[in-house]
């Protein structure tokens, strides 16, 4: 049985109530995520083995009111669902857990998994996502839990002095992601978390980073935060047409981006963008900013016109020209 692609809220409502009383296993994913991309594979595996099980998969930024529903953090998260209830969860790119989870809520034993495990990364194609990740911000920590829940003592601490200096940074939860988590440590000949990368260099963990502390070094190492408000104006003044989107023009991440550039491409209008995959706290704080959940979006002299499908609406009645000239 396919793995089945839910577009929207109603059609998961039908899915599920097709489905019944038996198990449907949903994969909440984006497209920007590597784990994602290589979990979705392990999904095809497992529809060909388990053909009493409905495996779905839905993108959790297409459809921001059933990841809310269900109470989606992180991707990739696997809920199991019967009779349109959850009774079980996966957070993370963990194939084992996965496995014996619909093994056990099927009561059939846990299939083999020699063919899955031959889809995994290499650990050349872990090396480099590991790369990505720790570049991914100018301070980068990988960490136990998220900075709101921490699932350890030196985690916490590691946070609380971070805040603290009120410092800008990214995060990874090591615990949702083994391979990272194991890969890191080879990686980085650094055998214990959490792990604190500056520009690209691991500075250490918890007692490396008091020792910093002590002399005077970290204070002047750590990149501090702006006003998100100032930085999201900022950018908004940076350009009169202005595209919130997952990727670039050239690279779009999502199929929603991907569209809205065709379309502003063929007005003919000049237009910047701005990636949100490359900065958390934008990408986080836009939507609250804006009181617009989902991207793409799309501001001129800084107020927001939409996202796609009011981008549609008024391509479709000749108005999007003239918008996009402030006319």
């Amino acid at each position: 049985m396919a793995v089945a692609s839910i577009t929207s809220s109603d059609e998961l409502k039908n899915t599920l109530h097709e489905v019944g009383s038996a198990l449907t296993v949903a994969h909440f994913w984006a497209s920007w995520a590597a784990q994602c991309l290589q979990m979705n594979t392990v999904l095809d595996e497992l529809a060909k083995k388990y053909l009493n099980v409905k495996f779905i998969k839905i993108e959790a930024e297409a459809l921001p009111e059933v990841s809310l529903q269900y109470k989606i953090a992180a991707v990739p998260t696997f809920v199991l669902i019967k009779a349109s209830k959850e009774i079980d969860r996966v957070n993370g790119a963990n194939t084992n857990l996965l496995v014996t989870k619909v093994g056990q809520h099927t009561n059939t034993a846990t299939v083999s998994l020699d063919s899955i495990e031959k889809t995994q990364e290499t650990q050349e194609e872990l090396n480099a996502r590991i790369k990505k990740l720790i570049n991914s911000h100018k301070c980068m920590l990988f960490m136990k839990g998220v900075p709101d829940e921490p699932k350890c003592g030196f985690s916490r601490q590691i946070i609380n002095i971070l805040n603290d200096h009120n410092a800008s940074f990214g995060y990874f939860n090591i615990l949702s992601d083994n391979d990272v988590r194991q890969g890191l440590k080879k990686y980085s000949d650094w055998p214990t978390f959490p792990q604190l990368y500056i520009d690209g260099e691991l500075i250490g963990g918890l007692d490396i980073i008091k020792e910093m502390m002590e002399s005077g070094d970290f204070e002047s190492m750590i990149p501090k935060k702006q006003d998100l408000t100032k930085k999201i104006e900022d950018l908004l003044n940076s350009s009169k047409v202005l595209l919130f989107m997952k990727g670039s023009p050239d690279a779009p991440k999502c199929g929603f981006s991907k569209r809205t550039c065709e379309i502003l491409g063929d007005t003919g209008i000049k237009y910047a963008t701005f990636d949100i995959l490359t900065d958390e706290e934008i990408r986080a704080g836009l939507k609250k900013y804006s009181d617009w959940p989902t991207y793409p979006q799309l501001y001129v002299d800084g107020q927001l016109i939409g996202g796609l499908d009011i981008i549609e609406e008024m391509h479709a009645s000749n108005d999007l020209v003239g918008c996009l000239k402030g006319e």
